[in-house]
């Protein structure tokens, strides 16, 4: 009686370097946009609370919840990720004219 065993039927790749690993299959069409945000240090309720991120896949996306963190009166700023380029950041004193299309951005 011959027993297979189930392993020797795989296929094993040549080398690591050639496999597609799970980690990096979603990156192509992942997200661009970052924008980081945190309370105004004034702001007393908010204390306590850590600089935070949010990555989007459009720069309108990245935009609009930029615009929704001004409005709380919270400070950010937004960029595009690596390795995406041209490589884009926007500080905070150029947030508000960047993601207000009444501004110019």
């Amino acid at each position: 009686m011959t027993s297979r065993n189930p392993r020797t039927n795989q296929r094993r790749p040549r080398s690591e370097t050639f496999l597609r690993h799970t980690r990096y299959v979603g990156m192509k069409h992942g997200d661009i946009w970052y924008v980081t945000f945190s309370p105004d240090r004034t702001d007393e309720p908010a204390e306590g609370m850590a600089r935070s991120t949010r990555t989007f896949k459009s720069e309108i996306d990245a935009k609009l919840f930029a615009m929704q963190i001004l409005a709380k009166g919270w400070s950010a700023s937004a960029g595009t990720l690596n390795p995406h380029q041209p490589k884009q950041v926007v500080g905070p004193a150029q947030i508000e004219q960047w993601a207000d299309p009444g501004l110019g951005g």
